[in-house]
C-alpha cells in the first residue's frame, strides 16, 4: 500500500525500545492515527522535531490492512507549539490535543474538526500578554468541537421536550439530557446544574456555527466554561486532566 502523506496534529508520544516511539496523530484526511515511528529519536532521524506534542506537521504514513499499529515513517515540522509568558494557554493547547483524542474514534476523517483544533492550537501557541480573552477562545473550541461530533449541547430550547425554556434569570442544564431544561422537565433529574442567562447565551453563540463573537462578561464565560467542563466530564465517564487546572485560572481573571 502506498504511503500517505497528510498534515498532523501530534496528540501523544509513548517511548518504545530505545529510539522508538508509539505516536497518536490527529490527520486532516484520515483522521486519528496511532502509528510506530521506528528511529524517531536516533540522530539525523526523518522525525527531527516533527513529533514534538501538539506540534503541526506534514507525516508520511503506511496504513496497515489489517490490525495493529501503522507506520510512520516521516515527520516534517510546520509548526511547533511554544510555551510563551501563559501558563493558561499552554494548558489550554493541552486540553484541545486532549479532547481531540477523547472525542474521536480511529480513522475517521473529520477536516473541519481538525481545522478547528488546528486554529486554536495556533492562537494560543507562543501567547504572550492579557489572558483575558483566552476562556472565551477555549470555550468558543469546546463547543465547536461537540458539535462537530455530534455532541453539542442544547442550549436554545428543552432538550427533553423541545419545549421553550421560559423567562428568568437562571435555568437549567441537564448533564445527562444534555443541554438546557424547562421548568416542567427539570423535577426530579439528577445530574443538573444551574446556569444564568448570559452564561447560556454564551453556550448558545459557541454552539452556531461561524456565529459572530458576542461580548460578554468575563464571570459568564467562565461559568460557561465551567458547566461545559463538566458536561465533558460526564460525556467522556471522566474529566479530561488539564481541565481542572485550566478553571481556577479562570475563575482569578474575574474577580
Amino acid at each position: 500500500m502506498p504511503a500517505e502523506k497528510t498534515l498532523a496534529i501530534v496528540l501523544r508520544t509513548i517511548p518504545f525500545g530505545e529510539t522508538s516511539s508509539v505516536v497518536t496523530v490527529f490527520c486532516r484526511e484520515v483522521g486519528k492515527l496511532r502509528a510506530l515511528a521506528k528511529g524517531a529519536w536516533r540522530p539525523k532521524s526523518r522525525f527531527d522535531g516533527g513529533l514534538d506534542l501538539i506540534s503541526i506537521s506534514q507525516v508520511l504514513v503506511l496504513r496497515r490492512s489489517t490490525g495493529g499499529l501503522d507506520l510512520l515513517t516521516e515527520a516534517s515540522l510546520e509548526s511547533r507549539f511554544r510555551v510563551g509568558g501563559s501558563l493558561t494557554a499552554a494548558l489550554g493547547g493541552l486540553h484541545v490535543a486532549e479532547l481531540l483524542d477523547a472525542l474521536t474514534a480511529d480513522a475517521d476523517p473529520q477536516p473541519e474538526l481538525f481545522d478547528v483544533a488546528h486554529a486554536t492550537v495556533r492562537r494560543l501557541s507562543d501567547w504572550r500578554g492579557d489572558e483575558a480573552p483566552l476562556p472565551a477562545i477555549l470555550l468558543r473550541c469546546e463547543l465547536a468541537m461537540l458539535r462537530l461530533v455530534g455532541h453539542a449541547p442544547e442550549a436554545s430550547r428543552c432538550a427533553e421536550c423541545g419545549g421553550p425554556l421560559g423567562d428568568g434569570g437562571r435555568f437549567a442544564f441537564g448533564m445527562l439530557e444534555g443541554g438546557s431544561l424547562c421548568p416542567g422537565c427539570r423535577g426530579g433529574r439528577r445530574g443538573v446544574v444551574s446556569i444564568s442567562a448570559r452564561a447560556l447565551d454564551a453556550i448558545r453563540a459557541g454552539v452556531a456555527p461561524q456565529s459572530p463573537t458576542i461580548p460578554l462578561p468575563a464571570r459568564a464565560i467562565t461559568e460557561a466554561r465551567t458547566v461545559i467542563t463538566t458536561y465533558i466530564a460526564h460525556l467522556l465517564g471522566k474529566p479530561t486532566r488539564v481541565a481542572a487546572r485550566l478553571r481556577p485560572a479562570a475563575r482569578r481573571r474575574t474577580r
